[in-house]
């Protein structure tokens, strides 16, 4: 059997590098936080429809990474909306 160990953050960005390449795409550090963070914006109450149609499009522009990190793989958001960003950029 291989060795197998878990990944730890430092693994995939050590200190002081912001980004890396997978699958020949650049991924910034932060783009799941960012896109969990436009989430909160999207389905916030007290958000005005400015404030969440940004948060979209901000979605969308990190939609290629969240789908390069493979995080859709492993996740099914409730959210149609956002579900649906995701599936339009996998199928891109």
């Amino acid at each position: 059997m291989a060795n197998i160990h878990s990944v730890k953050p430092e693994d995939i960005l050590p200190d002081g590098i912001d980004s890396t390449i997978l699958n020949g795409r650049v991924v910034r550090k932060g783009s799941i936080a960012a896109f969990l963070a436009n989430l909160e914006i999207l389905e916030n109450p007290n958000a005005t429809e400015q404030q969440k149609q940004n948060a979209i499009d901000t979605m969308r522009d990190l939609a290629p990474a969240v789908i390069t990190i493979g995080l859709h793989k492993h996740v099914i958001f409730k959210n149609e909306q956002v579900e649906k960003i995701l599936v339009d950029a996998e199928n891109n």
